[in-house]
């Protein structure tokens, strides 16, 4: 499987998000500007869906996204200030989905995380 073939929109299913993170968000992917082989994109998150918590600090309802896809495995950075990484996806292709499902965790590493900061599970699935 090639990066190309994850190019378009996805949805992100977050199983116990953190307080201030909604439990969806969605993604789009695309060719990365100056590394062909790899991805870049946004996700967006409606903060004001998250349950009612104030938003996380260091999390903004759009952040960018670069990373690869490596033997199934999709690695990306998230960053909501364009600067730090503010969040990690690692997410495994989901065996007979053709490339339209993964499973992973996403992690917060934002400056306010805390040091324990949780593996969040998530299922990302490719629109149509």
């Amino acid at each position: 499987m090639k990066a190309a073939q994850l190019h378009g929109l996805w949805v992100a299913r977050f199983a116990n998000p953190p307080a201030g993170l909604p439990a969806r968000a969605t993604m789009l992917l695309e060719r990365h500007a100056e590394f062909s082989e790899s991805l870049a994109g946004v996700v967006s998150r409606d903060l004001g869906s998250a349950g009612g918590s104030k938003a996380i600090a260091g999390h903004a309802a759009k952040a960018v996204l670069a990373g690869d896809l490596e033997g199934g495995m999709l690695l990306l950075d998230e960053s909501s200030d364009n600067v730090s990484i503010t969040g990690t996806w690692n997410g495994e292709m989901v065996e007979g989905s053709c490339g339209k499902v993964f499973k992973g965790s996403w992690k917060d590493t934002s400056s306010s995380a805390p040091d324990n900061a949780p593996e969040i599970p998530f299922t990302l699935t490719k629109l149509p």
